[in-house]
């Protein structure tokens, strides 16, 4: 009976050993000292890249055909004058974004009358001779375009740019959490966490000087009438860095 007495005793006190050791190890843990800061880093380039998008509006009262032909005559206009204004070599391009074919109604209170058929196709440009925006502008509205429906620059190598600020702001980050942990009287041992993000915006954005009228005929461009000015304005790209060092 005593040495069964005493074998619980030991395992008990095995158990109660384990417990203590296991519980000090997570709350060592939880209560590591650690240093956080927020760091960024930014840069200002010039665009070298363009996209705009153009609407051909076509419609017709009483015929889906017809409303579909006439605008396939201006659609295959721009295809044929835009794209030999682009060079492929370079990475242009152009092609369909959206394309649609509807029936258009209007209402009278409660009642739905026909109104037209209407035939929508947009005319997406992506090309990186920003100089020739302007013409490229003039000529898709000369040639039957009803619509600019968007105009956006961009920087092609965004993700070297983005990768080069993030190196720079992980530095900062670092130098700053030893700078910190030299005024505490400690040192920083190894990285607790790191959140980073790299994002773009136009800092200046694009606009559009209309230096002519932009339904003048083609003429007036053979008359040496100055296209429609475009300012590129400056994309700025911003890279951040939160991060957590641990420190002993």
């Amino acid at each position: 009976m005593k040495k069964l007495l005493v074998l619980v005793a030991v395992l008990g006190l095995i158990a109660s050993s384990l417990s203590l050791s296991s519980y000090a190890v997570v709350q060592g843990n939880s209560q590591r000292g650690f240093i956080s800061v927020n760091t960024s880093a930014n840069t200002e380039i010039a665009p070298d890249v363009v996209e705009v998008s153009f609407a051909v509006l076509t419609s017709d009262t009483k015929s889906m055909q017809k409303a579909t032909l006439a605008n396939k005559e201006i659609s295959d206009k721009l295809y044929s004058e835009l794209g030999s204004m682009l060079n492929s070599k370079n990475g242009d391009y152009i092609k369909t974004s959206d394309y649609s074919a509807n029936p258009i109604y209007s209402y009278s209170g409660s009642k739905k009358n026909f109104d037209r058929y209407e035939v929508s196709n947009r005319v997406f440009i992506h090309t990186k001779s920003i100089d020739k925006i302007g013409q490229i502008i003039d000529k898709a509205i000369s040639l039957g375009a009803t619509n600019v429906d968007s105009l956006s620059f961009s920087v092609s190598k965004y993700d070297d740019e983005c990768n080069q600020l993030l190196g720079i702001a992980t530095q900062k980050a670092k130098t700053r959490a030893d700078i910190l942990a030299k005024n505490l009287a400690t040192t920083v041992d190894g990285i607790r966490s790191l959140d980073v993000s790299c994002s773009a915006n136009n800092y200046n954005n694009p606009r559009m000087y209309m230096a002519k009228n932009m339904l003048a005929s083609v003429a007036d461009e053979a008359a040496g009438v100055p296209s429609t000015a475009i300012s590129a304005g400056v994309v700025k790209i911003n890279a951040n860095v939160n991060a957590s060092f641990f420190v002993k």
